[in-house]
């Protein structure tokens, strides 16, 4: 496997990881246990979100730019983010009809890709597809810092965990916006096939 392909793989390996960290504590009444996760959470995630810089350097470096890059890449995003924020949504914080209208868009977004490669055109990351990302990983650090300060017995003040939580949100819906505004960029650019395949 490529230098590439391993850094983005780990992120497709973190999806459970975070998933079992993030839940585990529940079934597993130890204070210590819990607060190790507290501890673990941010810099396990920082790592795997530093991979998506990772594997597009390498790539360019050592050559190794390819359509099946272009595919594993955004396919490793949306399944570590898909993760993360279905967590926080079944934990309270992220809003569940906006969990459930990101879903919609990624499988469209992945069938459109399907229909691409068929053609023999993979679709790479856009810039509003890149802001998008962003923007789902900035929610989930947001998210995830609350939590950890409450694992490690540090937990935010009421009224500022409050306001965070209204910030959640909105943030929640600036996702979404982000995620069709960047939807609809690729559709002008690719929905011809969708019409030729029709």
């Amino acid at each position: 496997m490529k230098l590439s392909n391993k850094f983005t793989l780990v992120r497709i390996i973190f999806a459970p990881v975070f998933l079992l960290l993030f839940f585990l504590p529940r079934y597993i009444n130890n204070p210590l246990f819990t607060q190790i996760t507290g501890w673990a959470f941010l810099p396990l995630m920082g790592f795997a979100e530093f991979t998506d810089f990772l594997d597009g350097y390498f790539a360019r470096k050592n050559n190794e730019v390819s359509d099946f890059g272009k595919l594993f890449d955004p396919f490793a995003d949306i399944f570590l983010h898909i993760t993360i924020l279905a967590a926080f949504t079944v934990a309270g914080p992220f809003n569940f009809i906006c969990l459930m209208l990101i879903i919609y868009r990624e499988f469209t977004m992945n069938f459109l890709r399907m229909v691409a490669t068929k053609k023999g055109v993979a679709i790479a990351a856009r810039k509003g597809g890149k802001f998008k990302t962003c923007l789902y990983i900035f929610t989930g650090f947001v998210m995830l810092i609350c939590l950890c300060a409450e694992r490690i017995g540090c937990p935010f003040p009421a009224d500022i965990l409050s306001g965070i939580n209204i910030a959640v949100q909105v943030l929640s819906w600036l996702c979404v916006a982000a995620a069709y505004i960047s939807f609809i960029d690729y559709l002008k650019n690719f929905g011809s096939m969708l019409k030729d395949e029709m």
